[in-house]
């Protein structure tokens, strides 16, 4: 009777753990569904509290009276094993599609954040992926969410996300600093080299008409080759986000080569002598005021007051060489000995600037007046063998300028730009007697620009400058390249 007994209660739990087994089976193979609803997007994805589990099942009490302990079935083992073995299979698979889940969402921020301009460019999925922690489950952003962006290409903080809008504004302010001032920049730092080409050849008669139309006297064909070179290092200190203080110090290397024909007479000779120079030229220091703040419909103003002084070599009191005299001692071809490097005179500068920006492209222009201040100097010909005191003064000077930049994204921006300065005429007055106006000293430079910038790194910019004279008082070409380093 005991037999029975033993034997009938081992068939009932046998009943019982097949019954537990099979409801464990079937919670683990839920988990799957759930992830695939949530991958197909029914819900938005959050972490559950707790991960389904197989169900254990509960120990059973030994009956009253039963025999010895008894031993574990094979049977058991395999199953329990078994288990085992599909709880891993299903935990794989819930790692590879929260990865899966992860890459998606990288991938539809990075998306639409290039498509606001707003990113830099993506760190590889499989990077990012491989360098993700555990698997745990992340949440879907809903649709109106605003798209951010982080170093890997996609955002994982507002910290970021704010981070990535500063930096959509760095092309935009790299162009405002050099057509006016960015006054959130507490201190900038500025090393730029120009190169400027200057070829001017004229044709001079001296002599007279005879009957309107046969010319009596000497023909000579003067050329004027000019290359300039010059490193500029400027300061720039923001004081309050209206106001920002402007050093300029130039150091100026010139060479210029004169050629004059009919050298000795002849028609066919011509003579050439190279002359040098070079020192700091003259120091600017200026302010800039903004007025009024970009708006929708109002661009930004800024306002430009600055003070030039002569600190460089004035072109006026310069010792000349001769090197050709005519038969009754009339210098025919003299150069200076040095070239001067700046103009002798002290100006000042007022000027407006506007800047609006109209995403991607950004408008700018600008317009003022230089005012040149007479000085006295003790000789003002070019004559090595006489000596003429008086007093100069530069002609007023007006400038005008506009053209609009591309930001392409948050490193790179392309401009196009027209500049024209326009010139009166000089005076001179020499000891004694009246302002004598200097015939062909007004001028119009007029220039065509092309420009790009490119963001290096966090602090420093390079600016490059293309410019392409369109008159002949302007230079051939010029060059220049800038790199402002932002403390």
């Amino acid at each position: 009777m005991d037999g029975e007994s033993v034997e009938r209660d081992r068939s009932e739990r046998r009943h019982r753990d097949s019954e537990a087994l099979g409801e464990g089976r079937t919670r683990m193979k839920v988990l799957p569904i759930a992830i695939t609803v949530v991958l197909a997007g029914v819900t938005p994805f959050a972490a559950p509290a707790q991960q389904a589990r197989p169900a254990q099942p509960a120990p059973q009490a030994q009956p009253t009276g039963a025999g010895p302990e008894r031993s574990v079935d094979p049977q058991d083992q395999a199953d329990v094993r078994a288990l085992l073995a599909e709880l891993e299979v299903l935990k794989g698979s819930y790692a590879q599609e929260v990865r899966r889940l992860r890459e998606l969402d990288m991938r539809v921020q990075a998306l639409q954040a290039r498509v606001d301009g707003k990113t830099l460019p993506a760190q590889p999925i499989a990077t990012a992926v491989a360098s993700s922690p555990s698997p745990a489950p992340v949440a879907i952003p809903s649709a109106a969410a605003p798209p951010t962006t982080s170093a890997e290409g996609y955002a994982s903080s507002p910290a970021e996300a704010a981070e990535a809008k500063e930096a959509s504004k760095r092309s935009v302010d790299d162009v405002k600093q050099q057509v006016a001032a960015v006054f959130d920049r507490r201190l900038t730092l500025e090393n730029a080299v120009t190169y400027n080409r200057y070829d001017r050849k004229q044709l001079t008669l001296t002599g007279f008409l005879a009957l309107d139309a046969i010319f009596l006297g000497n023909i000579a064909i003067e050329n004027v080759e000019s290359d300039t070179l010059t490193y500029n290092f400027a300061a720039r200190y923001g004081l309050n986000p209206r106001l920002t203080l402007n050093l300029d110090v130039p150091y100026i290397a010139r060479k210029t080569v004169y050629q004059k024909g009919g050298a000795g007479g002849s028609a066919g000779a011509v003579a050439q002598e190279d002359t040098f120079g070079h020192g700091f030229g003259d120091v600017t220091v200026s302010g800039n005021y903004r007025m009024f703040m970009e708006s929708p419909r109002w661009p930004e103003t800024v306002l430009t007051l600055g003070v030039t002084a002569p600190t460089g070599r004035e072109p006026y009191g310069i010792s000349w060489e001769v090197l050709e005299r005519d038969d009754d001692g009339f210098i025919r071809f003299a150069v200076p000995q040095e070239e001067p490097t700046g103009n002798g005179v002290w100006q000042t500068n007022v000027g407006v600037s506007v800047v609006k920006t109209a995403d991607p492209a950004i408008l700018f222009g600008n317009f003022g007046y230089i005012h040149s201040f007479s000085n006295s100097f003790d000789d003002l010909d070019n004559n090595p063998e006489t000596v003429n005191p008086g007093d100069v003064q530069l002609g007023r000077s007006f400038y005008f300028g506009a053209g609009v930049a591309f930001a392409f994204n948050e490193r790179t921006s392309l401009s196009i730009s027209y500049s024209d300065k326009l010139s009166a005429r000089a005076r001179t007055r020499y000891d004694g007697q009246e302002w004598t106006k200097i015939i062909g000293s007004d001028a119009n430079a007029g220039m065509f620009n092309l420009g790009v910038t490119y963001a290096l790194n966090q602090h420093t910019t390079l600016v490059s400058s293309l410019g392409i004279g369109l008159t002949p008082d302007a230079p051939d070409f010029s060059l220049v390249f800038k790199v402002p380093y932002m403390l």
